[in-house]
């Protein structure tokens, strides 16, 4: 072998030697942990329902639907984080994250906090995204004022040198178990756990609701705010502070105005809906609908329930 030979065999191991050993990529690198922002991110509706059952078997049964995501409703529901933690736990299909490869659920369990928005009670928030929540509903926002306080309650406080630091976080450090509910490590979940979209590469969904006339009529200065990732119009409040019936002409002119502005901004934008109106809906531009709850008989209950009834001549 000839003398350049050898020396350029030396320099190619030399370089081999001391050169940074070659990693796999990270499949989970560019997975969004929430699949409802993934849906927003492609230009697709998001669909579930309000939940008040707290069962485990309940909630097994609604992860493995073919639901967007369930809003499991402590507004009206219980205030209960211990349930809460439970029904969390029975949503975890870790059968459907090893078929997928990723840790996304399905089905995104989201929780509605009962605080009014002029309450600003930064402590259930943090409550909620400690066991692992991937979004939140806050009722009754009717300010910035009272937006900007439920983004930072939801927020870590900044690494030095983001660039998007503002509005500062304040939610205190005590990530683990999240982390762990997640399926993703600590570090991972620091970095991920912030608000979409102010921060592209968050998976925290935070949902203001629009429920009175000073609200609508705030709406613009709302959405102004940095973290507010979708707007959601609780219609059956809206026609109450309005006096007036879910039917009348002045709600539904409500609504548009507060969908407008959010489509001005390209927010999403949710509202309660049916088999009638969820089309309707969809059509409008709404891109986040609850389609009724889990409460009570289920519809095909109901339907044996009356055609037993009939059978035996029961009209009592």
């Amino acid at each position: 072998m000839s003398r350049t030979l050898l020396l350029v065999v030396a320099v190619i191991v030399s370089t081999m030697l001391h050169a940074a050993p070659v990693r796999a990529a990270d499949p989970e690198a560019s997975v969004q942990y929430n699949k409802v922002i993934e849906l927003f991110e492609t230009d697709k509706p998001a669909l579930g329902i309000f939940s008040s059952g707290r069962s485990t078997r309940n909630a097994a049964s609604l992860s493995s639907s073919k639901l967007d995501f369930v809003m499991i409703d402590m507004e009206h529901g219980p205030v209960d984080f211990a349930i809460l933690e439970t029904f969390l736990l029975a949503m975890n299909d870790k059968r459907r994250a090893l078929e997928k490869g990723n840790p996304q659920p399905d089905v995104v369990p989201m929780v509605r906090l009962p605080q009014n928005g002029r309450e600003r009670l930064q402590f259930l928030i943090k409550q909620a995204l400690d066991l692992g929540a991937y979004g939140l509903m806050l009722p009754h926002i009717e300010t910035a004022e009272e937006a900007l306080s439920a983004v930072r309650a939801a927020r870590f406080a900044p690494t030095r040198g983001a660039t998007d630091a503002e509005p500062i976080g304040q939610r205190g450090v005590a990530y683990g178990y999240a982390a762990r509910y997640w399926g993703i490590p600590s570090r991972e979940y620091l970095h991920r756990a912030d608000v979409w979209p102010h921060d592209p590469q968050g998976s925290i969904l935070l949902i203001m609701q629009i429920e009175s006339m000073r609200a609508v009529e705030n709406v613009e200065e709302i959405l102004a705010v940095p973290g507010v990732g979708a707007i959601f119009i609780g219609p059956a409040d809206l026609a109450q502070s309005l006096g007036v019936r879910s039917d009348h002409p002045d709600l539904e002119a409500a609504v548009q105005r507060v969908l407008a502005a959010t489509q001005a901004r390209n927010i999403p934008c949710g509202i309660t809906a049916n088999t009638q109106t969820a089309p309707v809906r969809l059509k409008q531009g709404f891109r986040l609908l609850t389609l009724g709850g889990d409460t009570g008989p289920s519809a095909g209950a109901n339907a044996a329930l009356e055609a037993a009834r009939e059978s035996v001549g029961r009209d009592d």
